[in-house]
């Protein structure tokens, strides 16, 4: 009887105001003291974010990586499968760089499934599905290329790549609503460089706007109309010399582009090492994760204990503070659920999954409804992502 309700519950639906994050932890990752057998294997974990307080439905083991963007997760909109990238591998004793792609299917999520691992760009680190679930994209910052993929029956199969500059250190791509545009973060090129997509082909074009210094992961508006990206080291200035907070590290920011002009549109301090941004499903907000020094030296006068999370409000170009919330420490990527809510929160720290509540103007974090993990929770995603 335990096996028959067992394997019930295995292939029951989801109730209906279920929604579906998936969470890639890093198992490698070692912080000053941890001994090399304390690492746990990294692992896909799948979480209803629709229920309160949130639940793991299921978890599988795969490479993953915290180090690089938390846009190494992307969810087809479908929500049947999703893919997971791992720039860095454990060696022995050793992490090196990896180029690591696995595919997840989700048609059970208490049991999700790796399908398929392929060999994506040296590096490879954010993912992007276009909406349609036809086409992927993988930036890689090893080699300089974004790797193309068509997607048929859950399988992806190697279309080509798209050559970048020299050095230029490719680290996430994201595409527009309408699947007929890409745009690239070069971190080391310091730009966001758009492409076309006609069917199955990926081609670079000549439009290229630079949004800030070392600029990092990339998400657009609902509309198509403008591109939100974070910058590690600030502002772009005339001297070349970003704004610096008291301990010396560059001020982040998160620029606005506007896809129509190509055009730096905005520009918004918001902390030291801005590490993710994500759009509400309705678009009308935005998430900035800000590791805040928290991942620093004690010792380090950039140090602080804490992370931050921010929520702006957006008015087309126009970015106005609707939220902050001291975080735990080393956080990574962020969530919305669909009713915009609740965002989850990845802090590599602790190894935790912290739940905030939003009324449109304040973040309170719910302290009964962290999940915790064995490995650092390091990228995030849902189908209404991007």
């Amino acid at each position: 009887m335990k096996t028959i309700l067992l394997a019930a519950a295995l292939f029951a639906p989801l109730p209906a105001a279920a929604q579906i994050a998936v969470s890639a932890n890093d198992g490698k990752q070692l912080r000053p003291g941890e001994a090399p057998a304390s690492r746990t294997p990294d692992s896909v974990s799948v979480i209803d974010i629709g229920q309160n307080p949130p639940r793991v439905l299921g978890t599988v083991r795969t490479s993953t990586s915290m180090i690089g963007p938390p846009t190494s997760v992307a969810v087809a909109r479908s929500g049947q499968f999703a893919l997971v990238t791992a720039a860095q591998e454990l060696e022995g004793d050793h992490i090196v760089k990896a180029s690591t792609l696995s595919v997840i299917d989700l048609a059970r999520p208490s049991a999700p499934r790796v399908i398929q691992t392929l060999q994506a760009s040296s590096g490879a680190s954010g993912v992007a599905i276009n909406p349609a679930g036809t086409l992927a994209l993988v930036a890689g910052t090893g080699d300089d290329a974004i790797s193309v993929y068509t997607i048929a029956n859950k399988r992806l199969t190697p279309a080509g790549k798209v050559r970048l500059d020299y050095q230029s250190r490719p680290t996430d791509v994201a595409f527009g609503p309408d699947g007929k545009s890409a745009f690239v973060v070069t971190q080391s090129g310091g730009m966001i460089v758009r492409l076309a997509v006609a069917g199955n082909k990926v081609t670079r074009t000549a439009t290229s706007v630079a949004p800030g210094m070392s600029p990092y992961g990339v998400t657009v508006s609902r509309d198509g109309r403008y591109a939100f990206n974070t910058n590690l080291g600030g502002a772009l200035k005339p001297e070349g010399n970003p704004r610096r907070a008291p301990g010396g590290s560059a001020l982040g920011t998160v620029s606005v582009l506007d896809l129509q002009s190509g055009q730096l549109v905005n520009s918004v301090e918001v902390g030291m090492i801005p590490e993710h941004v994500a759009l509400s499903p309705d678009g009308k907000y935005l998430a900035v994760v800000v590791a805040n020094g928290s991942a620093a030296d004690p010792a380090s006068a950039d140090y602080h204990p804490y992370g931050l999370l921010k929520v702006f409000r957006v008015d087309g170009a126009r970015l106005t503070p609707a939220g902050e919330a001291h975080s735990g420490a080393w956080c990574q990527g962020a969530a919305w659920s669909k009713d915009n809510r609740s965002l989850l929160l990845q802090c590599a720290l602790t190894k935790e999954i912290e739940t905030y509540r939003y009324d449109g103007s304040n973040l309170t974090r719910d302290m009964s409804a962290t999940l915790k993990f064995d490995a650092r929770p390091g990228a995030i995603s849902t189908s209404l992502d991007r």
